[in-house]
């Protein structure tokens, strides 16, 4: 079988590519990672009595990483997921020796460029591709950065990206099917397209459009090039639902929660909103790749929907999204809310006034 991807080399480019950390000595290391597995500790308590939500299915304790680590676990993750679906593409094509090595030495640079890129911006991930039922990962690095530059408390800058991160960690844990209807989207993905042989030429190209986008940021390439059937556009349409609610769901939890948990937190949220629309590297990145600025609103646009949704139906109400993936809503819902909790809950009565 054709190897799609040198994934040894894309490690060893991630790592020398990718940038180097902050100035800490090692005891102010050793206290950082240890202050962010207490505060990951923390936060689980207040997400689950915010949200009414408790894990299901056990999981393994939080990772703290550095940049390295961080793109050399997606990689493997990657791996888990692209090698089988390569397989299933293509199984009967054989390339020659020099082609194969080749395309997949130039694939593993580019793969390996990304990730180095976003090594240096991610905060932290709930990585779902390597393992079952996936792994916390806080990106200690990064942290450290980003409270310094925006004079945060670090105790309460930790705790903030820490409700958001566990969050997100919930979501999997305690709504089990969860982390396999992604990847069966991944999979419907790609079983919509049409010709095995000419997606993994459109995957390869798709890989390069990323690299190319992070080199060049006048770049004006788009990953829908890839996407080229109804049933992908399809697939994408509920894919961008599924990660607008989860990344809303986990703003609003840590909006929700901060105020009562984090004294600094306006003042946090207030600077890294700032960050964030004076351009965060990874959300421009996002936009930029995708091509569809405004279904990639995710933040804004799920904060708003969760925000409705709860108070129309309360949190209890809310939670029935999770029930099943019939229940999960649709890329139109997304900002007509009073659609989905008329599809799910039937008729609503008037929201009460408050008190």
């Amino acid at each position: 079988m054709a190897q799609f991807v040198d994934w040894d080399l894309a490690v060893a480019t991630a790592g020398a590519l990718g940038k180097t950390g902050p100035r800490v000595s090692y005891d102010e290391a050793t206290e950082v990672v240890a202050d962010l597995r207490r505060l990951t500790d923390e936060a689980a308590g207040h997400v689950a009595d915010y949200t009414g939500l408790t894990s299901q299915v056990a999981h393994p304790p939080v990772r703290v990483v550095d940049r390295r680590d961080w793109a050399a676990t997606n990689i493997a993750g990657l791996r888990e997921v692209i090698t089988p679906l390569v397989g299933r593409l293509a199984p009967d094509k054989q390339p020659g020796a020099l082609t194969e090595a080749i395309g997949s030495r130039v694939t593993g640079v580019q793969a390996g460029t990304v990730l180095a890129y976003l090594s240096g911006r991610v905060l932290g991930q709930y990585e779902v591709f390597s393992a079952d039922p996936g792994q916390l990962l806080l990106v200690a690095p990064n942290i450290v950065e980003v409270e310094r530059k925006l004079q945060a408390d670090p105790r309460d800058f930790r705790l903030w990206v820490c409700l958001h991160e566990v969050t997100h960690r919930t979501q999997f844990t305690a709504v089990p099917w969860m982390r396999g209807y992604f990847l069966g989207e991944v999979q419907a993905f790609v079983d919509a397209a049409q010709g095995g042989e000419h997606l993994l030429d459109r995957l390869r190209r798709g890989v390069g459009t990323l690299a190319d986008v992070v080199r060049n940021p006048q770049s004006r390439s788009s990953v829908l090039d890839i996407v080229q059937t109804p049933g992908q556009r399809a697939v994408l349409d509920r894919l961008t639902a599924l990660m607008t609610l989860l990344e809303g769901h986990a703003e609003f939890v840590m909006d929700g929660v901060g105020p009562q948990v984090i004294p600094s937190v306006e003042r946090i949220r207030a600077g890294f909103n700032r960050r964030r629309e004076a351009g965060n590297p990874v959300e421009k990145t996002v936009r930029r790749l995708i091509g569809i600025d405004v279904k990639m609103r995710q933040y804004a646009e799920g904060r708003k929907f969760v925000h409705a949704v709860v108070d129309r139906v309360g949190m209890a109400g809310f939670n029935r999204i999770f029930e099943s993936p019939l229940t999960l809503p649709r890329l139109t819902e997304l900002s007509e809310p009073d659609a989905w909790v008329a599809r799910v809950h039937g008729p609503v009565g008037p929201v009460p006034p408050a008190d």
